[in-house]
C-alpha cells in the first residue's frame, strides 16, 4: 500500500485508531496478544468498552466474533474504524483473535435488571419474535450466534435499530425479524437484555 493510500485510510477513522495504527507494531507482530492490543483502545483493557455503543467482546462466542471480523474485512458489515483495523490481518489472524477474546472473562458492566413492567413487555416481544430459538433461553448464544445477556445497553439498542432499518446489512434474517418489532419496543428489549445475568456461567462471567 502506498503512503498516500495509507494516509487516506487513516483519515477516515478516529484519531485513537489512527495513532494505534501508526505507532503500534501489532500489524507485523508475531503474537496474537500483540495484535489484540489494537482492540483494547476501544473495547477496553479489561473488557469494558470505552464508549457505550461499543460492544463487549471479551467472552463473546468465538464463531460469532470470527464472522463479524470477516464481515468487517470484506465490507459486508460497514464500519470505517473496524475496516481499518482488520485490513492488514489474514484469515488466520481473524480466527486467532476470535479464539483469543472468547477465552477471556465477560466483564460485569453493573447494568441493573429491567423493572418488572419492562421485563414483562420485553419477554412478550421475545416470545412473539422467537429470539430464543437462536440466542437460547439465557441469551448466551452459541457458536456463531452472539451472546446478548449483559451486553452494553446502548450498543444493543443501536444494533437492533440498525438491523431494523437495514443500516447493518450483514445478517438479513435479523433485519427481517426486527422489522416485526415496533420501533418503540427496541429500547425495552435492550434494557431487558443488558440487565440479564447468565446463571452457572463457567467462563469467569
Amino acid at each position: 500500500m502506498s503512503q498516500h493510500a495509507r494516509g487516506a485510510r487513516l483519515r477516515r477513522v478516529p484519531i485513537i485508531t489512527a495513532l494505534c495504527l501508526l505507532v503500534s507494531p501489532a500489524f507485523a507482530a508475531d503474537s496474537i496478544e500483540d495484535k489484540a492490543q489494537i482492540c483494547a483502545g476501544c473495547h477496553g483493557e479489561k473488557g469494558i468498552p470505552q464508549a457505550k455503543t461499543t460492544p463487549v467482546i471479551w467472552g463473546q462466542n468465538e464463531g460469532y466474533l470470527y464472522i463479524e471480523l470477516r464481515d468487517f474485512k470484506s465490507g459486508n458489515r460497514k464500519n470505517d474504524q473496524m475496516a481499518a483495523v482488520v485490513a492488514d490481518l489474514s484469515k488466520d489472524d481473524l480466527k486467532a483473535l476470535a479464539a483469543h477474546f472468547t477465552k477471556l472473562s465477560w466483564p460485569n458492566l453493573q447494568q441493573p435488571s429491567a423493572p418488572n413492567d419492562v421485563a414483562s413487555n420485553a419477554q412478550s416481544i421475545i416470545g412473539s419474535v422467537g429470539c430464543t430459538a437462536c440466542h437460547l433461553d439465557q441469551f448466551q448464544g452459541d457458536g456463531t450466534t452472539a451472546r446478548l445477556a449483559g451486553q452494553q445497553r446502548e450498543y444493543l439498542q443501536k444494533t437492533m435499530t440498525d438491523f431494523r432499518d437495514r443500516t447493518r446489512a450483514n445478517n438479513p434474517g435479523m433485519s427481517d425479524l426486527l422489522n416485526a418489532v415496533a420501533p418503540a419496543n427496541i429500547a425495552p428489549l435492550a434494557q431487558y437484555l443488558s440487565g440479564l445475568q447468565i446463571t452457572g456461567a463457567t467462563n469467569g462471567q
